[in-house]
């Protein structure tokens, strides 16, 4: 009967109005974006679920809990993790069990994470919230979380030693290069209670570098570090290099220097070196003999002006002729050192001689030598008056005297000598030979054979006796001639005229006065 209430026409409407529904609700849900599970979830939460202390789970995002010793609880790893950005997060779960739920905010206002934590039926859940605007350029999620990770692992990973010293001395926190140390030297696992390294809290922390060794028990060779350390609050953070080799070759070089040093402590040569910046870094005893320059004065590194300066104001040097361009000769000095051209022989108002020259060293460091050449100065005159004498006498001598050495070189001659055969040895480039002096000889004599007796005596070696022969000048004068073999292989001819007859203009005259 129900159904009669109702005509065709109505039944079409009510059709009408339903497809009319039907059509708008399906343009309205094909407006609707359509959710994804995936970006539904936040995936840089992470989640810890902890019995007490004990951690009995965690999601599958979540980062290791860093190395500590045994006795470390795994409450007390994640609060060291965390403290880093949580400073507040407590170190016992006792403080959110009481209160049952803690919202714990980062340190740093641009930090924008946190740390919830609930007490949940006895269990409790730590959630790490980061929050979904931490991207990097490539849409990536980069998470506070993530970074911390990766620079603990980048510090786990470093080759050298790094480690936390709390307050009261106990190691907190190490990476494996300290671990691996600590094993390799002490033959133990790392004892937090027993530093590898002890740096005390003086004016050599705060970020100075402290050199420190480690006596190793099997070796009389220490492990030598530089360790630096930055001070925080409540803590340390300790930093160690391995420095072996630097110290190593420190020691070969101290060494080095050492040897050099007892070397040049046993020369006679004064040695003074100044470095590029032009500052006396090394001198030898005999400097100080020879310059009369105290040891204070030197050991407190002069520079090379107030050194010479020093050297003149003491008459060690010779007196300049104008001061006022002594600075100015001074820089020429030390640039003609640098290139190694200078070399110069100073007369002292004393009578000294000094050979001063200098060298170039390496790094732009410049080497001044002294040495006292007096004495051979002094045997060099002595010689060369000893030959001006020698000189003298020959050529005070009538008879004509020539030298000729063991190899046949004519060595000296006097002036009677050169008048006679008209020669100037002294004038000729070349050195001048027995058979160069025979020649002049057999150009003003008549022929004979002694020239060559004479040629063959001076070039030999056995029989030399002396002896003389005679030889007659073109001028029908008559020579004596005395061979005599000397010193070194040497031979020594005389030449003078005997027995000569009288010119004919000494006859003359001789009649003239009879009559």
């Amino acid at each position: 009967m129900a159904t009669a209430m109702f005509s065709v026409p109505d039944w079409i409407l009510l059709l009408a109005a339903c497809l009319a529904c039907a059509t708008g609700a399906a343009y309205w849900l094909s407006r609707r974006p359509v959710s994804n599970p995936q970006n539904s979830l936040d995936l840089s939460n992470r989640v810890y679920l902890f019995a007490e202390e004990d951690l009995i789970d965690a999601s599958a995002g979540a980062p290791d809990l860093p190395d500590c010793s045994p006795d470390t609880s795994d409450w007390q790893r994640l609060q060291q993790m965390l403290r880093v950005r949580f400073p507040e997060f407590p170190d016992t779960y006792s403080k959110i069990k009481s209160q049952g739920r803690i919202n714990f905010v980062a340190e740093l206002k641009s930090d924008t994470g946190t740390v919830l934590g609930e007490w949940v039926d006895g269990i409790t859940r730590v959630e790490l919230r980061e929050p979904p605007e931490n991207a990097n350029q490539n849409g990536q999620t980069l998470s506070p979380s993530q970074e911390l990770v990766t620079l603990r692992t980048a510090v786990d990973e470093a080759p050298n030693p790094i480690w936390r010293i709390e307050d009261n001395g106990i190691v907190g926190w190490h990476n494996k290069a300290y671990a691996n140390i600590y094993k390799k030297l002490r033959k133990s696992h790392p004892d937090p209670s027993q530093p590898l390294f002890s740096p005390s809290n003086d004016s050599e922390t705060g970020g100075h570098i402290k050199r420190m060794s480690i006596a190793v028990s099997d070796s009389d060779k220490p492990y030598w570090f530089d360790v630096s350390v930055e001070e925080h609050d409540g803590y340390c953070l300790c930093y160690a290099t391995d420095i072996n080799a630097v110290v190593d070759a420190e020691i070969a070089q101290r060494n080095f220097v050492q040897t050099l040093a007892k070397t040049f402590a046993q020369l006679s040569i004064g040695l003074a070196i100044f470095d590029r910046k032009r500052q006396l870094v090394l001198f030898n005893p005999a400097l100080i003999d020879l310059t009369s320059l105290s040891a204070d004065f030197l050991s407190g590194r002069p520079n090379l002006f107030s050194f010479f300066d020093r050297l003149r104001d003491s008459q060690m040097m010779p007196e300049p002729k104008n001061y006022n361009g002594w600075r100015h000769q001074m820089a020429n000095l030390v640039a003609a050192a640098a290139d190694g051209r200078f070399q110069e022989t100073w007369s002292l108002p004393s009578g000294s001689v000094y050979s001063v020259s200098g060298r170039p060293h390496p790094d732009g460091a410049v080497a001044f030598l002294f040495e006292d050449i007096t004495a051979e100065v002094t045997l060099t005159r002595r010689f060369r008056s000893d030959i001006e004498l020698g000189h003298s006498i020959l050529d005070g001598l009538t008879t004509a005297v020539v030298v000729f050495a063991s190899n046949g070189v004519l060595i000296i001659c006097n002036s009677a000598y050169r008048t006679m055969w008209d020669v100037n040895p002294d004038s000729s480039f070349a050195d001048v030979t027995i058979l160069d002096a025979s020649r002049s000889w057999e150009e003003k004599c008549q022929a004979t054979p002694v020239w060559g007796e004479i040629r063959d005596y001076v070039a030999g070696r056995e029989n030399r006796a002396e002896w003389r022969s005679r030889a007659h000048l073109k001028t029908e004068e008559v020579l004596d001639c005395t061979i005599t073999p000397i010193h070194t292989s040497a031979t020594l001819v005389s030449f003078s005229l005997v027995n000569a007859e009288p010119s004919a203009e000494l006859k003359q005259n001789a009649l003239t006065e009879t009559d």
